[in-house]
């Protein structure tokens, strides 16, 4: 590491000291940049270089982190929450939480108590399906070669929501995607929880064409972290809904299929179904 790289490292670990001792304040990118002495478009684009996000993205993370912490205790309200993060209001937290968790912080701290959530099971080309979805779209799908298992894991996944067995119009599109061509569908409504990344790399996984493959480095560079695909991989097995986000599509940079949720057998023949849809 040059002194100048030293320097640069000890600057940014100083901003991000100072940000997680006084996030509660919700300091500004002026007040930060000061701190380590930069100008505050300098020390933007060093912090972005150095911690892979904005220095505004970090306070973020650093508040709803604190926040989740604060509402696993459940005698603390949203507006406990909110007060004591340092943010405006119970809507400032609200919309972080949207933002970076994909859900709401009463969805968090009540781990889908006041979640409903519609599922059914449906015969695809590659076996059973279960597909879940609520009000605001598909919140989950995964193979089910037993049905209870898969009701099973769907209810570990929220663990306070109020399910009921039903087959609605969300789903039926979701499902369409097995017997049309996928990029004449309508958007299909998704509601999903994850982080900033990973729904970032589900979104990425949305613009494969059916047919096509991907790398784990080349989602890594489409969303900007090249050197993340392990980061991406993670990502990618972390994904809540099968087939619709399409994480089959992403193969390792050697060729060789990889590892798959739900078994590489129905990779390699979803991936084959595919490339033959493809060719007609």
């Amino acid at each position: 590491m040059s002194q100048q790289e030293h320097i640069n490292y000890n600057r940014i670990a100083e901003a991000i000291e100072y940000i997680q001792t006084n996030f509660k304040q919700q300091p500004n990118l002026d007040e930060v940049a000061a701190k380590v002495h930069l100008s505050p478009f300098h020390f933007q684009r060093l912090f972005t270089d150095w911690a892979g996000v904005s220095p505004k993205k970090f306070l973020q993370y650093t508040s709803v982190q604190y926040a989740k912490n604060i509402l696993k205790d459940k005698q603390a309200s949203l507006f406990d929450a909110a007060f004591e993060t340092g943010l405006s209001g119970t809507g400032r937290l609200h919309d972080l939480f949207i933002k970076i968790e994909g859900m709401t912080p009463g969805e968090f701290k009540n781990g889908g108590d006041n979640l409903f959530i519609n599922y059914s099971y449906a015969e695809t080309p590659f076996g059973n399906i279960l597909v879940a979805s609520t009000p605001k779209g598909i919140c989950y799908m995964a193979f089910a070669d037993d049905e209870q298992q898969a009701f099973a894991d769907l209810k570990l996944y929220f663990p306070k929501a109020h399910f009921k067995q039903m087959l609605d119009i969300i789903q039926q599109n979701a499902l369409y995607i097995f017997t049309h061509d996928w990029s004449k569908l309508h958007q299909i409504k998704l509601h999903l929880k994850g982080t900033e990344f990973q729904l970032k790399v589900w979104e990425t996984l949305l613009k494969i064409p059916m047919g096509q493959l991907a790398t784990y480095g080349t989602i890594a560079t489409q969303i900007k972290k090249p050197n993340a695909s392990r980061a991406v991989g993670t990502a990618i097995g972390s994904n809540p809904v099968a087939f619709l986000i399409p994480c089959h599509r992403v193969i390792q940079s050697t060729g060789t299929f990889g590892g798959y949720m739900w078994g590489p057998v129905r990779k390699t023949a979803i991936i084959g179904w595919e490339a033959a849809k493809t060719q007609l």
